[in-house]
């Protein structure tokens, strides 16, 4: 069984490191797929979940609020300012951040405030979506 040594870390702390068969996470242009002996890649990642199925079969999933993939044929590193393991994501935390940046972006007075309501609420609805997805796992 071939696999591919796989990196997830944040700004704070290495969130997942290990070996995997398969690694699945939105990319840019759509959902990118990546097998050991992938070809050399590097691009930006949007916020949303990372599926990684570890090399024992079970799944380990992680929310990454965008970021940069590079992918090396034994190894993927992905790179993000947030990053949250699955198991530790918060349902009502994530809905109340997302109240507050849609409250946010109506009281936005400039094109910054609302760049940044706007960014934060693509964050959030991506974060919900993510917890979801991972409950329908479990």
């Amino acid at each position: 069984m071939s696999t591919i040594r796989v990196d997830v870390v944040s700004a704070e702390e290495s969130i997942f490191s290990g070996e995997a068969k398969f690694v699945a996470l939105p990319g840019e242009a759509g959902e990118l797929g990546i097998l050991p002996g992938h070809i050399p890649l590097i691009t930006r990642i949007k916020p949303g979940a990372v599926r990684i199925e570890k090399a024992e079969g079970d799944e380990e999933f992680v929310f990454v609020a965008g970021g940069i993939l590079e992918v090396q044929p034994n190894h993927v590193t992905v790179l993000s300012d947030t990053a949250i393991r699955g198991h530790d994501l918060d349902e009502a935390k994530a809905t109340e951040a997302r109240k507050q940046a849609e409250e946010a972006l109506k009281n936005a007075n400039s094109e910054l405030d609302i760049a940044k309501a706007q960014s934060e609420l693509a964050v959030m609805a991506a974060q919900i979506a993510a917890l979801r997805k991972y409950r329908q796992k479990r």
